[in-house]
């Protein structure tokens, strides 16, 4: 029922009323001349209230349409059929006061009177200020599009549409159809090349092909096979906005399909839209594609100029056990080094014995190896391995180890510089020396992110690798095989023992291939073990976030809200402890540090906590991630982590998450 903005005491409802007042009045002549005489002046009164609110509107409305009439211009014609588009008069509380011939006839199928409508009533957006825009706003009434702009005169406006309805449908098929470019990666091609039985390597390749041509029939597009187990798709942007909305249900159809006892196949796509050219797309594509894989595979990139969207993601990354790659990168990084004057080497920033080790075992191939003059910079009031690097000054390495400022001294053009277990610039040990040094190289094992380090020499990349000091362990052997003493050995052994929950998380092969080189060179456990040795002081801090931390939708919050020492080792100890919670699936720990809020996010691989952390400004692997906040107080951040939380599909969607659904229903 349409609002009418009229007053109501000059609607014909209001006016029989009054009618029947008098009638009433003239009856109760007869019958008692007091009631009479008092419902002839109410009626009487009423009467005078229709005249004058009569004359009031009367008077409103030629005031309106006279403002309107100026607002058009015309002098020749001073009614608005005069106009030769839609349009209407409307006052001051946007209620239709007239409209035009044209305006009844497209808008209103003539059978309908506009006036009294409030013009909102012919607004898809329902905005009346949206009129006054440079533009005006497109509407779609009576199904056609026009654009509505107002003109506005005193307390009148005259707003017009516009008919654009062609426009607008070509307009909206020629984006629709624009070209979309997609490379997909069979991200198991390599591991159905080990598979014994070649009758089942071909059929499982049959499948996943059959599905990805399921797929691309699906829309207008086509593919094209191309070598490695790669396909290139054409395909038009329609059908990329309803994949986005679905979130790629190719990954899942692929994803049940299994390879053994212990493996699914997963793809990766990588898109590009929204390009120039078909080149720029393709381009795109390509990169969005490298990124997919860089984050472990089983997952969608989608690039649009600089913005990535992901989708997918929750698998676990496929080890690669050919290490030939390892061999080449290798030698590669051999010619790099011994054409530096000397090498710089560092991690990233609160170092941990992943870091440290890492840069450790560098530091080592690079002096004993290969003969060059090499330097750890690292922040030893900041870093989480002071045990480590105490035990290298008492062991007389103290040299080894750099500040910011020393290293920035000794650094020339033909300086190296390695960064180890880190492949952001916004995470490093010192950005000063990052922007100084034209020499780079990289060594990192986490999941791709966005803002990566792209101008680096060699960019050894490995995101199925348990840690950088797997990496490492791997290139120190091709770099000089005697290089390592038992000290670096141990400190390469922490650094993967912490990466790996003590080989219980992200190990594979070539990860026990590497303690197993480390122990032949002397690494001794007993010692390792050493190095995570905590005071009373953090251990009591630990089991304090663990006692007081909240059960929230399967994971585990805790809040340390105050400035505690040695937080950030008890942070994350207590992340791991919480993982080890009944119908735990993922773990947070909040703290604060100055007015920095930082957030250490533990998984056992049922949910991803890159994602998340990812979402709030950080990074890191699928079970172990973590981020800093700035400018925000602890119960901002909570929120903020919560709502990101309820918002992913794989909570909803885990075995976990079904189980204990299941669970609840039968308990109800």
């Amino acid at each position: 029922m349409r609002k009418k903005k009229w007053n109501s005491f000059v609607t014909p409802l209001f006016v029989v009323f009054v009618a029947a007042m008098f009638l009433m009045a003239g009856i109760s002549l007869f019958w008692n001349g007091l009631i009479f005489l008092a419902e002839l002046i109410i009626a009487i009164g009423a009467l005078a209230i229709v005249i004058v609110s009569f004359l009031n509107v009367k008077r409103y409305v030629s005031h309106i349409i006279a403002d309107g009439m100026s607002a058009v211009g015309d002098h020749n014609d001073r009614t608005i059929n005069g106009i030769s588009t839609a349009a209407v008069i409307i006052g001051e509380n946007n209620e239709i006061i007239a409209a035009n011939k044209l305006f009844k006839e497209n808008l209103c199928n003539n059978d309908d009177k506009p006036v009294y409508d409030n013009i909102t009533d012919y607004l898809s957006n329902k905005n009346p200020n949206s009129l006054y825009d440079d533009n005006g706003t497109d509407t779609f009434v009576n199904g056609r599009w026009y654009i509505a702009f107002g003109v506005r005169n005193g307390s009148a406006s005259v707003v017009y549409f516009v008919d654009n309805n062609t426009y607008k449908v070509n307009s909206d098929e020629y984006i629709d159809s624009r070209p979309v470019i997609a490379i997909v990666a069979f991200d198991n091609s390599e591991e159905l090349e080990r598979e014994p039985e070649d009758g089942k390597a071909a059929q499982i390749t049959v499948m996943v092909e059959q599905a990805i041509v399921k797929w691309v029939l699906s829309t207008t597009g086509f593919y094209k096979k191309m070598s490695g187990g790669r396909y290139l798709v054409v395909m038009e942007e329609r059908y990329i906005r309803q994949f986005i909305n679905e979130k790629f249900k190719i990954l899942e159809e692929i994803r049940n399909i299994k390879i053994n006892d212990r493996m699914n196949a997963t793809i990766s796509i990588g898109v590009g839209h929204g390009g120039s050219t078909y080149k720029e797309n393709e381009l795109w594509a390509r990169q969005a594609l490298d990124m997919a894989l860089g984050r472990g595979g089983d997952q969608v990139a989608v690039k649009k100029a600089e913005t990535y969207k992901f989708f997918g993601g929750v698998s676990k990354g496929i080890e690669k056990r050919d290490k030939v790659r390892t061999r080449v990168i290798a030698a590669t990084l051999s010619n790099h080094v011994i054409n530096s004057s000397n090498v710089i080497i560092m991690g990233h920033r609160f170092s941990d014995l992943d870091s440290v080790g890492a840069c450790i075992g560098m530091w080592s191939a690079v002096v004993k190896g290969l003969h060059r003059n090499g330097y750890i910079v690292i922040n030893k009031q900041q870093t989480l391995a002071k045990p480590l690097v105490a035990s290298f000054d008492k062991a007389g390495f103290e040299g080894i180890f750099k500040t910011e400022s020393e290293a920035l001294d000794i650094m020339d053009e033909h300086s190296l510089l390695i960064i180890v277990d880190t492949h952001s610039p916004n995470f490093l040990e010192s950005r000063a020396i990052y922007d100084r040094c034209k020499r780079i190289v990289v060594i990192d094992h986490h999941r791709m992110m966005v803002n990566h380090i792209d101008n680096a020499l060699v960019f050894y990349h490995e995101p199925y690798a348990s840690s950088a000091s797997e990496m490492t362990t791997e290139l120190v052997q091709y770099l000089g095989n005697d290089s390592l003493s038992r000290l670096e050995s141990e400190a390469l052994l922490a650094g993967i023992m912490l990466d790996t929950k003590n080989f219980v998380l992200r190990t594979g092969v070539r990860t026990f291939e590497a303690a197993a080189y480390l122990r032949s060179n002397g690494a001794d456990t007993v010692e390792v073990k050493r190095l995570f040795s905590n005071s009373i002081d953090t251990y009591k801090v630990k089991y304090k976030l663990v006692s007081e931390a909240e059960i929230f939708n399967y994971c585990a919050i805790a809040f340390a809200d105050e400035d505690i020492p040695d937080i950030r080792i008890a942070s994350a100890q207590a992340a791991d402890e919480l993982l080890g919670i009944e119908n735990v699936k993922a773990s947070f720990v909040m703290y604060k540090t100055g007015k920095t809020i930082n957030i250490s996010a533990r998984s056992l691989g049922d949910l991803n906590v890159q994602v998340i952390m990812e979402a709030l400004g950080g990074g890191g692997h699928q079970t172990m991630a973590a981020c800093q906040m700035e400018d925000v107080s602890m119960a901002e951040a909570r929120e903020r982590l919560v709502s990101i939380i309820n918002d992913l599909d794989i909570n909803k969607k885990s075995p976990v998450t079904q189980e204990l659904n299941t669970k609840r229903k039968e308990e109800s």
